[in-house]
């Protein structure tokens, strides 16, 4: 300590300098670093959140092919190939319903061919009603013309209005019920 001085070592206006622009700049380091980290967890929410959407839109499509393709099995048959649209409509369902509609095969493809049905038809539109990662409701609407004895084998009009229960299944959408509805 110098002789008469009050005890406080001089500080350089340089020095005061330099420790202010060491704080300013441990100050930007740190706000850079966080802002950095916030900007790396919104983008993995973002892409996160922008594969769950890609997954539930590809899972809603799968649900809609299938939902589509058992309705048109269901409402497509002839009695000159019924067991071929028979096939079709048990290739496309599981469970219970699965097992009635083999059950039974032989009486329908007896019913067919005794009045020469023929029943054609499309599913004009189909809506999911709920989803999850392994089961579905599915309501749809079809338009199409049965043929058979009692009409001459002249086509008339049939709307259907039908509800599937689907399944995920070893990869597929399968239905598990189907019933019609008004």
């Amino acid at each position: 300590m110098a002789a008469g001085g009050t005890g406080d070592p001089t500080v350089s206006p340089d020095l005061r300098k330099r420790v202010r622009l060491n704080i300013a700049l441990y100050v930007v380091v740190l706000l850079v670093a966080c802002a950095c980290v916030v900007g790396g967890v919104l983008t993995w929410r973002t892409q996160s959140d922008r594969a769950d959407a890609a997954a539930e839109q590809e899972r809603y499509g799968d649900v809609m092919a299938a939902a589509r393709a058992e309705a048109e099995a269901f409402i497509n048959i002839r009695y000159d190939d019924a067991q071929a649209s028979i096939d079709d409509v048990v290739a496309g369902a599981t469970g219970e319903f699965q097992q009635q509609y083999t059950s039974r095969t032989d009486d329908v493809v007896e019913l067919l061919q005794q009045n020469k049905s023929v029943m054609d038809g499309k599913v004009l539109w189909a809506g999911v009603v709920d989803v999850d990662k392994d089961s579905a409701t599915v309501l749809a609407a079809t338009s199409g013309t049965v043929a058979n004895t009692s009409t001459q084998n002249k086509p008339i009009v049939r709307n259907f209005r039908l509800q599937l229960e689907l399944v995920y299944e070893d990869g597929k959408w399968l239905t598990r019920d189907l019933q019609f509805v008004s």
